[in-house]
């Protein structure tokens, strides 16, 4: 969903101001000073979240169990600093915080930021000592990558020991990398013949690059881990008093759900940019998880999306620009990341991420802009055996929030959905995959385009107030076949689309087991407006997205962390991720309420048929065959989180995912393309242009060897049969 900014209006701002006034008075000391900023802050929080926020925590031992678990998980993710004794004296305060925020102390937070520094100092010695001296990449042993399933070191030497491991295993990835670089280069090298100038161009042929043995590759990673934690460490002595209260914030607001947050003043700047559509670069959100950063969303019409090679859920470890030395961003904060990420339109920059299931790969992506138009609905025509079938892609539900006369993503579909009629299209597949939402009135209005007047979703509050939402338009746009896609990172707006095709059988859901099961509604409240003028030495303190409504169905049920079920399973690439709302920290749960009075689709899909057909399709496709094949390794490699530090089984192991990566790709190359036309409207509206033409054609491309959608036009194909 989207996330409109909640203004503060008079009975808000009377509300707040009681909040913060019981606050100022319950923290004012005898001496009649101001409250220091963090009694503020966390005092505002919490009388906001227990009081708007979906479904307040009470203040109690159990909440405190929660931000102390959360709070350290994120003040040391890697357990590189910590001891076991010190998270023992820790584990002190463990009930006890709900009791220092109520009484404005912080014995808890003083206490993690003492004992960090204490170590991280130590720390700073203890890398140099170690990455002093060569490794030994032929001896047999291990290294648990999964840092939650390590545990804190028990002393010093145990601290030293996991030390040496992850340094030398940081090594070993970057010597792997240089030595997959260096047979890549040496099997492209041109051969002699080929090599000579010609008459017409007497250049002498570039010097090739030196041949690195191991000792140097070795002695160059290592070089690289130390400036790399060199530049963490300064980073490290930069965290001020600020920063350590703002990640104590987050751990507060993120105990009462995923989507509940703290943004400090800076924070916020970035949300705002991210918000206002202003994509350039490569193309791609970032969100921080666990020291790493991820990629959130990969723009539509961007760098990153034609490149094709970066994907959600990938980790960004080093950033280069053109073959310039990488510079790892491990550790670091986003807005810090984007510096080097960003960058003039034409440029290089080369992206070494890691994949889900563990293999690292080197993504080279031009900056430029996002192409605006590849931003909104598209439509094209599927030529299939003498029939045209529609595909309508949607990016997001977008909408102009301000009415200042922008687009309205409702209306585009629209518009499209008449033009494919013109075609005389027998079905049509709307692509909501990697569609992670927007607008919930658009999400209603477009189910309405399917089908008759009736409720398409229900939204519920705090207090148990359930609004049906309503499409009072009686006419339908479409109502042939219709295929909806989707997968695990179909969300919120998306979830309610297919929900409603899904609840009133108006067609056939296809994709991923589940999306991705975010059916909640946030606003952001800036803390600053509610502020009395006694408290503006406190300011700036930022603003806090919550958690205020939650989505349920026509047929009662939540779309809330179960996500919706696909009628046809259809094999992908992410189905072996454990992604989605249920696996994020304290996601609220789902559960389901009274249904709507609706009157379901008049002649329903044969789903049983369908299915059977479909499964039978797949299981003797050689394309879905090999994704499975990949599927199952990406799954194995992801839960075998031991590695080996022996360069040669490292080695094979990466080759291993490589060749099965290699087959995959292998296979989709053979695969029969699907027809893909523009439609002769678009193109007379491009007036032949042919650089708009192939501007135009080039989402279309990119789709013609999609086997999911291969599998959606072949549903209706035995559907039209019936």
């Amino acid at each position: 969903m989207s996330f409109p900014r909640l203004k503060v209006g008079l009975y808000a701002f009377l509300v707040a101001a009681v909040f913060v006034l019981a606050s100022y008075r319950l923290f004012r000391r005898a001496d009649s000073t101001v409250p220091s900023k963090d009694q503020v802050l966390n005092g505002l929080m919490l009388q906001v979240l227990s009081s708007q926020h979906y479904q307040p925590e009470k203040i109690d031992d159990a909440f405190s169990k929660r931000v102390f678990d959360l709070y350290l998980k994120n003040l040391d993710y890697r357990k590189q600093f910590l001891l076991a004794s010190d998270v023992e004296e820790l584990r002190r305060y463990q009930t006890q915080i709900d009791d220092q925020l109520k009484r404005g102390s912080r014995e808890f937070l003083d206490l993690s930021t003492k004992l960090l520094a204490q170590r991280t100092k130590e720390m700073d010695g203890l890398y140099h000592e170690i990455l002093a001296k060569p490794f030994d990449f032929t001896t047999s042993e291990t290294f648990e990558t999964d840092f939650e399933k390590a545990a804190f070191p028990a002393d010093k030497a145990a601290q030293k020991e996991m030390w040496r491991k992850l340094l030398k295993y940081e090594t070993l990835s970057r010597v792997s990398e240089m030595v997959e670089a260096q047979e890549k280069a040496k099997e492209a090298k041109p051969t002699a013949a080929t090599a000579a100038p010609s008459a017409a161009n007497a250049e002498a042929p570039t010097a090739a690059e030196p041949v690195r043995t191991l000792p140097q590759m070795e002695a160059e990673a290592r070089k690289r881990v130390l400036k790399y934690y060199d530049n963490q460490f300064a980073d490290f002595n930069e965290t001020d008093a600020d920063d350590r209260l703002s990640a104590y914030a987050m751990a507060i607001a993120n105990t009462y759900d995923p989507h509940t947050e703290y943004f400090p003043p800076k924070a916020k700047e970035d949300f705002d940019y991210e918000m206002t559509g202003r994509f350039e670069g490569i193309g791609a959100t970032l969100r921080e998880k666990e020291g790493l950063i991820y990629v959130d969303e990969i723009m539509p019409g961007s760098a990153s999306a034609r490149q094709g090679d970066l994907k959600k859920g990938d980790a960004l470890l080093r950033v280069a620009q053109g073959a310039a030395e990488p510079v790892s961003i491990e550790g670091w904060r986003t807005a810090k990341a984007v510096t080097l990420i960003r960058g003039k339109k034409g440029s290089e920059v080369r992206l070494t991420v890691k994949k889900p299931d563990g293999s690292t790969k080197v993504i080279p992506i031009i900056r430029d802009v996002v192409e605006v138009s590849e931003k909104y609905a598209q439509s094209s025509v599927i030529n299939d055996n003498g029939q045209k079938i529609g595909y309508l892609r949607l990016p997001g539900f977008y909408a102009d929030f301000s009415d200042n006369g922008g687009r309205s993503s409702s209306d585009d579909v629209k518009k499209e959905i008449a033009k494919l009629n013109a075609e005389g299209v027998k079905g049509m597949i709307l692509d909501l995959r990697f569609n992670g939402g927007g607008s919930l009135g658009d999400a209603v209005s477009m189910a309405g385009l399917f089908m008759e007047s009736g409720p398409m979703v229900q939204v519920r509050d705090s207090r148990g107030r359930t609004q049906v939402l309503t499409d009072n338009d009686p006419r339908v746009q479409y109502s042939g076949p219709l295929v909806v896609l989707v997968n695990k990172y179909s969300a919120s707006a998306s979830e309610i689309l297919a929900a409603a095709v899904q609840d009133y059988k108006r067609g056939v859901v296809l994709g991923s087991t589940s999306t991705y099961g975010k059916g909640t509604v946030q606003r952001i409240f800036d803390l600053d407006e509610a502020l009395p003028a006694e408290l503006n030495s406190v300011k700036p303190i930022g603003s806090l997205k919550l958690t205020t409504q939650k989505f349920y169905r026509v047929n009662g049920g939540s779309t809330q962390f179960k996500g919706v079920v696909s009628d046809i399973v259809v094999p992908d690439l992410y189905s072996y991720l454990d992604q989605g709302e249920k696996e994020m920290d304290y996601p609220l749960k789902w559960d389901e309420i009274q249904p709507a009075r609706y009157r379901p689709w008049n002649s329903p899909p044969p789903l049983e048929k369908l299915r059977t057909n479909s499964k039978a399709r797949i299981a003797s496709n050689p394309s879905f065959k090999v994704m499975d094949e990949m599927v199952k390794s990406m799954r194995k490699r992801k839960d075998e989180t031991v590695v080996s530090l022996k360069l040669s089984a490292y080695r094979a192991e990466q080759q291993q995912a490589k060749a099965i990566s290699d087959r995959y790709e292998a296979a989709q190359k053979t695969a029969t393309g699907l027809d893909f036309a523009l439609l002769p409207v678009d193109l007379r509206a491009l007036g032949g242009d042919t650089i708009k033409i192939n501007r135009a054609s080039r989402v279309n491309k990119s789709l013609k060897k999609d086997i999911t959608i291969g599998e959606a036009v072949a549903v209706i194909q035995d559907e039209l049969k019936q």
